[in-house]
């Protein structure tokens, strides 16, 4: 296995400007990982246990809707993160994931990042600071869809 260093962690977007400090609780929580196109990295509901960045690559965040099967809610690419639920209660992911294409990323331990966080307010106030403006993306992302999906489909307009 491949040791992660603070320098590598410091070249990805997400983490851009962090404090050598807070990189190497970040490095001592990370793996480098390859997925094939296809692979599933998480299903909405289940346990939220790690969260990556990706280096390479795209992944498809979807959502299973009963009756209508999945809904693909947003792609993610190079430079950016995928997974946000390890952070809060109760740990279940919010949504899915599966990559569209080859992957390359930065694989962190959730548990061993929230113990970071807890041990370094500091580090914790950081990442939650990265991680809210991720959510804020994703959000707007995800309400242009759904308004695009309105006005294309008017017979779902609510009344």
């Amino acid at each position: 296995m491949i040791e992660i260093t603070a320098a590598a962690l410091a070249a990805h977007p997400f983490l851009h400007g962090m404090s050598g400090d807070h990189l190497a609780v970040l490095a001592g929580a990370a793996s480098d990982v390859t997925f094939p196109a296809g692979h599933r990295l998480f299903e909405d509901g289940g346990v939220a246990c790690r969260f990556w960045l990706i280096q390479s690559g795209r992944v498809t965040l979807d959502l299973h809707v009963p009756g209508q099967g999945r809904m693909r809610i947003d792609t993610v690419g190079m430079g950016e993160l995928v997974g946000w639920s390890w952070l809060f209660p109760p740990f279940r992911w919010a949504f899915g994931a599966v990559t569209a294409s080859p992957v390359e990323a930065f694989e962190f331990d959730a548990r061993a990042v929230r113990a970071g966080c807890a041990d370094d307010s500091a580090f914790g106030y950081e990442l939650t600071s990265r991680l809210a403006q991720v959510l804020g993306r994703r959000l707007q992302s995800t309400r242009v869809k759904l308004i695009s999906a309105r006005i294309q489909l008017p017979e779902l307009a609510l009344t």
